[in-house]
């Protein structure tokens, strides 16, 4: 049997997630999420005091404890959502932490575009829930400056039979709930952008993180490319 899956559009996405941004807590512990997961994810960014960094699906803003720690109070940490109910309580998280470097933008992240190059950019549980994910992670990969940094931390179906069998379940359970598609592979879509990546596992294999780094050469590439289109401008 083959199984599929079918992308919702932006404003179903945006309406699930306003319903459910009560119950994060309770969906981690639903699907198991190891408690250290999204630490360890902040962790693989290698961030340092005064980075930026970009939270793409922000959600309520659990990540902004371990993200805050890593940039201190001199970097910057924008996140970004298409759900204003769960930018609602990450804004709420914010205020009542007193953290003022935490911009908060409720958008497509495709339309959105930081104002400074990144030091990090980290999809934590958000990118198998974007229909247009590859479009999304090349984005953000553009807004990387060299040296930086993309994690992606998800959850996936373990490799064998029991991956196999808990397919049907895994689909029904993510249409009703996080409409997240257990059938893509971010890890691969990253190391079509870019060698390479990085993957560690945790949970039998249930879950992971993975993570690259943009390489210097491509700054010399953009150079070479500006530089192509003065000489095409001044030619004309």
């Amino acid at each position: 049997m083959t199984y599929q899956w079918v992308d919702c559009d932006r404003h179903t996405v945006s309406g699930r997630y306003d319903r459910i941004a009560e119950f994060i807590p309770f969906f981690d512990r639903l699907l198991f999420l190891p408690g250290d997961m999204r630490r360890k994810a902040v962790v693989r960014l290698g961030l340092r005091r005064g980075d930026s960094v970009l939270d793409i699906g922000c959600g309520t803003g659990v990540n902004f404890p371990y993200l805050r720690d890593a940039v201190g109070p001199a970097g910057r940490i924008y996140g970004v959502d298409i759900s204003p109910g769960m930018l609602r309580k990450a804004r709420q998280r914010r205020l009542r932490h007193g953290w003022t470097n935490i911009e908060l933008t409720e958008c497509d992240v495709v339309d959105y575009t930081t104002p400074e190059p990144l030091d990090g950019v980290l999809f934590s549980l958000s990118y198998n829930t974007m229909p247009h994910h590859r479009t999304v992670l090349r984005h953000a990969w553009r807004q990387l400056r060299p040296g930086g940094r993309l994690v992606i931390m998800d959850a996936k179906l373990p490799p064998g039979w029991s991956g196999r069998l808990l397919l049907p379940f895994s689909l029904w359970l993510m249409k009703r709930t996080m409409l997240g598609n257990p059938l893509i592979h971010p890890w691969q879509e990253l190391a079509e952008i870019v060698a390479p990546v990085d993957m560690r596992e945790c949970l039998f294999s249930s879950y992971y993180v993975c993570c690259a780094t943009k390489p210097a050469a491509a700054a010399a590439s953009n150079d070479n490319d500006a530089r192509a289109v003065a000489r095409q401008i001044a030619a004309e």
